[in-house]
């Protein structure tokens, strides 16, 4: 379904990512650790076609499509969706206006409004004088809305309280099963592990992918070793 093929990715003429390889399959959900600045944003970002991100070298394909020249817009309307780390805020508009022009469909918006603990912000101005974890509420809603094929996580548990992390996991585990789509999700404390049925894992250090393997195993080894353990570790090298 989602495939990237020997990445090698620049930005202000340094590379940040190297001969990267990736799959994810229909209905499969991938975490990516790594420490910061080691290019898990970077990846995301050249995914959906970022300005400043130049790929030098390799492939990006979803559903047997390559995206390398595609615009962003293009790959959002082919079902591609992403949740930053660090949502924005969006002064004069409100939450329902920019739910209305992503579904149309009222009862669909206040369903997953409710679902999310956001009916009382649709009236809002988007993300203004929101708290951090109705932040990250505010862009999973929207998010969803889309419909995505396959999700783009960055951090979504990161900043915020464990209520939040359940209504937001509960929420995207249920999307994840009843629509069959991936994810791609990155995550350094794993809390989202609990909530996700999460199929593999890679590493990602120095913009390499050193390792991949079970998720929780490997979570379980960086949180006890450390990132400089993956370099050596039993896990495949990629």
């Amino acid at each position: 379904m989602f495939k990237v093929e020997e990445l090698r990715v620049r930005v202000n003429g340094k590379d940040v990512l190297n001969d990267i390889n990736i799959s994810i399959d229909k209905g499969e959900v991938l975490i990516l650790f790594g420490p910061n600045g080691s290019g898990k944003t970077s990846l995301l970002k050249t995914i959906l076609g970022f300005s400043g991100y130049t790929i030098e070298r390799g492939k990006i394909l979803f559903e047997g499509k390559v995206l390398n020249q595609l615009p962003t817009e293009e790959r959002v309307k082919l079902g591609i969706g992403i949740m930053f780390q660090h949502p924005s805020k969006i002064r004069g508009v409100r939450l329902e206006q920019i739910a209305e022009f992503l579904a149309g469909d009222r009862g669909e918006i206040e369903k997953l409004a409710d679902k999310l603990s956001l009916k009382d912000h649709l009236n809002r101005e988007i993300n203004l004088d929101f708290s951090g974890g109705e932040m990250k509420r505010s862009e999973l809603f929207q998010v969803l809305l889309q419909k995505p094929k396959l999700l783009l996580l960055d951090e979504p548990e990161s900043g915020v309280d464990i209520e939040n992390i359940s209504i937001m996991g509960n929420v995207l585990n249920q999307y994840l099963k009843e629509t069959n789509a991936s994810a791609l999700i990155i995550t350094h404390t794993g809390y989202i592990l609990d909530y996700v049925d999460a199929n593999k894992a890679y590493v990602l250090i120095d913009g390499k992918i050193w390792c991949q393997g079970n998720p929780r195993e490997i979570f379980e080894s960086i949180r006890k070793d450390g990132y400089e353990k993956c370099k050596e570790c039993e896990w495949k090298k990629v």
